[in-house]
């Protein structure tokens, strides 16, 4: 089935990332959820293991909050270290060619900020994703978006989760879909 690389810095306390883990995971049974921050709280990766969960799917879900325009430390450390010479590019960088990679957001600020006239457009903030994907030969997929999950902003808990658990449910058909 699918690969979801979850990195989120502390799931426990998190409604959005929870619930949709939580969500794929009782309806995908034989998706491998990869939680990064828990498998190496010291962002000491395991390479090999990582790659060898990558070689075992062909579809790759990336999972994780948006934090301050950007992808968490620890994900931009494991494309570092995991996407590596003749593994992911080079030579003899093929492996992970024709696999697809779908980003899966959860965004606190809303929608509209991410418009035309607002900050930044989320086509230009997920560029380096999409780049990293190409260059490894990867297909990238239209990523999901889940944007206004924050408390701050005055959504209760239930909200939050209400709204996680739709775009889960979005998420699960793009997985059984493949696309």
């Amino acid at each position: 089935m699918a690969l979801i690389i979850l990195a989120h810095p502390n799931t426990t306390q998190s409604i959005a990332n929870k619930t949709i883990v939580d969500t794929v995971s009782q309806n995908l049974p034989n998706s491998e959820i990869r939680n990064i921050h828990q498998y190496y709280p010291n962002y000491n990766i395991d390479v090999k293991a990582e790659q060898a969960a990558l070689l075992r799917h062909d579809f790759i879900v990336l999972q994780y909050p948006m934090y301050w325009y950007n992808m968490p430390a620890i994900l931009k450390i494991w494309f570092d270290e995991v996407f590596t010479y003749n593994f992911a590019y080079g030579s003899q960088g093929d492996k992970l060619k024709g696999k697809k990679l779908l980003p899966s957001l959860t965004i606190g600020q809303p929608e509209q900020n991410f418009q035309q006239n607002g900050h930044f457009m989320m086509v230009d903030l997920l560029q380096p994703v999409k780049q990293s994907a190409q260059y490894a030969q990867m297909v990238y997929l239209e990523p999901i978006l889940l944007y206004g999950v924050s408390t701050v902003s005055g959504l209760s808990q239930q909200t939050i989760a209400d709204k996680a658990h739709q775009h889960s449910l979005n998420l699960i058909d793009r997985i059984r879909q493949g696309k």
